[in-house]
């Protein structure tokens, strides 16, 4: 995938705007969507004005990344391109806007619904594309199956999505994001900046669906660990589990590590069903992870990696689920 694909992959979630009346009704749409750990729009040529309001966002909010879409026309797509547009949307695929883009360098992310608009979208260089409409193209299952064959092509659904829905399609491997109003619905004609901000925060945590997955206790190395473990599963009435040489489970929610591992006194890890989307959701709005601390496996998979704050000498840890 392209350059503006991976940086809407970063950040995962596509607010599509179709009805700003004001340049401050985009301001502060703009910091709502910041507040709520989104910084993206996909402004559309639904709008009157939207090339204005794509300069705007452009020149006042260089840290939100910001789109065209509803780009039916040639026309509409250098119109976009003018005023700034990083990244091109359309509902079908337009070969003709497609190129455009190809040409002046603007990533396009035409919308397919059938495996043959996707071949098409191919032969144009296209490695992104817009699934849509996606519930009514058959949503999960329908992505699924064109991501065998098409092993190599992100996919970015848009259409009948919402908080119910989300998880479900983050849990595709070849979703790169997903597209949506549901997030504004009613509250951006009624200005509840609030509402939007706290509908963007619980979008991102049904995406990253992060939970509590073990905690480890450190050592010293006068300590033994399966002595410990002892102690504990006797304590707790619980069985151990030797997971390696120098760790013992007991049960699965705590792990005695002989040698000392980031963090004074332990750790705390969290599993996600997608441990490389997280990262990169969390590496795009600032988060920093400890250098030297990722773990793979076999087949370069990141399995484990380390924040580098700590929470009261505890590291906090990330695991694939």
């Amino acid at each position: 995938m392209g350059g503006m694909s991976n940086k809407i992959w970063d950040i995962g979630i596509v607010p599509v705007i179709t009805n700003i009346t004001s340049m401050e009704e985009c301001a502060s749409l703009a910091e709502a969507l910041k507040a709520g750990g989104i910084p993206i729009m996909e402004v559309t040529f639904r709008m009157e004005r939207a090339e204005e309001y794509i300069r705007y966002l452009r020149e006042n909010y260089p840290e939100i990344l910001v789109g065209a879409g509803t780009v039916l026309t040639l026309g509409q797509a250098e119109t976009a391109v003018a005023a700034g547009a990083q990244f091109l949307v359309s509902p079908g695929l337009n070969k003709e806007v497609v190129r455009y883009g190809n040409a002046v360098g603007v990533e396009m992310l035409p919308g397919i619904a059938t495996p043959s608009e996707l071949e098409q979208a191919m032969e144009l260089g296209v490695t992104c594309v817009k699934f849509f409409p996606a519930e009514q193209a058959g949503g999960v299952k329908a992505i699924k199956a064109m991501g065998g064959p098409y092993k190599n092509v992100g996919f970015v659904p848009t259409g009948g999505i919402g908080l119910t829905n989300l998880a479900d399609y983050f849990a595709c491997e070849n979703v790169v994001a997903c597209g949506g109003t549901y997030m504004l619905g009613k509250h951006l004609e009624r200005h509840e900046w609030d509402e939007i901000s706290a509908l963007c925060k619980k979008s991102v945590q049904l995406m990253l669906g992060l939970q509590l997955s073990h905690v480890g206790v450190c050592l010293a190395e006068n300590e033994d660990a399966e002595a410990v473990a002892c102690q504990a599963a006797s304590l707790l009435q619980l069985e151990i589990q030797k997971s390696k040489a120098d760790s013992y489970f007991v049960d699965t929610g705590l792990e005695i590590v002989q040698h000392t591992a980031y963090g004074g006194k332990g750790f705390i890890a969290y599993s996600t069903p997608c441990l490389e989307r997280t990262v990169r959701y969390l590496n795009a709005v600032g988060s920093r992870f400890r250098r030297g601390s990722e773990k793979r496996d076999k087949s370069g998979r990141l399995k484990s990696i380390c924040f580098e704050q700590e929470i009261a000498g505890l590291a906090v840890q990330l695991v694939q689920r």
